[in-house]
């Protein structure tokens, strides 16, 4: 029995060997990957094919280069799993809940299983008017005054970079109901939006997701420490009350190569003949 050669590039397959390795602990977080001219020798190829490999690496979010000192394999990341089958509905019992009970733990908490002191949160709040895409979305005139709200959450362990970057929007006038609401002063809010809405009379009924992958701006890229390669995955999340009415919008942005989002469909039993 003959094997199929493998026509692809050598710099390729050479990747991914060494990303088994990493995968596998060969090569330990903070290990230094071989340097250029060993791996050259064990595999037999270019100083250039060398480099290839370990660009693809790179984009992979495998490795990271330091200049002057050479190429680590690169420390895992905090993971965010958001479960959005039950995340919404864990919010909602939780918003008529005491403000003790709310201050237990969040959303991002929840999300990540670290403990308030291991996270670090940074909030701007500012008005501004709605673009004609904003007002589509709460079916206001353009120009409508609504309430920007800016969300950075941090894991102090990694020197706060955020874990998503969030804007949040309300309708000012509707915001405005509750004045404690226009205040960034007043975040973290114990129990999150879903409470924020809760003081001024609104439940929500739905919430709908938008999840598209792209890759990220430059900006996001620095903010969240994104190696090239790495797309972001664009969360639009549109929170509806009990009447139909677009309550809050916002969007999230997640660094794809440490985001899982996990959705169940219930199915509908077939009926019995």
């Amino acid at each position: 029995m003959t094997t199929e050669r493998d026509w692809r590039p050598r710099y390729i397959q050479v990747a991914e060997e060494l990303r088994d390795e990493i995968m596998s602990g060969t090569l330990a977080p903070g290990d230094p990957l071989p340097s250029e001219p060993e791996l050259a020798n064990r595999f037999a190829m270019s100083r250039t094919s060398v480099r290839n490999a370990i660009k693809r690496l790179s984009d992979w979010g495998l490795v990271r280069s330091e200049q002057g000192r050479g190429t680590y394999v690169r420390a895992s990341r905090q993971r965010v799993r958001r479960n959005h089958t039950e995340r919404y509905q864990w919010e909602k019992d939780r918003a008529r809940l005491t403000e003790d009970e709310r201050r237990k733990t969040g959303a991002t908490e929840h999300d990540t299983a670290l403990e308030m002191p291991d996270l670090e949160f940074r909030v701007a709040y500012e008005t501004i008017e709605a673009n004609e895409a904003l007002a589509e979305v709460f079916d206001v005139p353009p120009g409508t005054s609504l309430l920007s709200r800016r969300y950075w959450t941090s894991s102090r362990a990694e020197n706060s970079t955020p874990l998503n970057l969030v804007r949040s929007y309300l309708v000012y006038d509707v915001a405005a109901q509750n004045p404690d609401l226009l205040e960034s002063a007043n975040e973290p809010w114990p129990g999150g939006t879903q409470n924020q809405l809760h003081t001024i009379g609104i439940e929500l009924d739905r919430i709908v997701d938008n999840l598209t992958a792209r890759p990220p701006f430059p900006d996001e890229a620095t903010e969240l420490d994104i190696e090239p390669g790495v797309s972001v995955l664009v969360l639009h999340k549109t929170s509806i009350d009990t009447s139909g009415r677009v309550v809050e919008f916002s969007e999230v942005i997640l660094p794809g190569d440490r985001t899982e989002v996990e959705h169940t469909t219930y199915l509908r039993r077939w009926e019995q003949s």
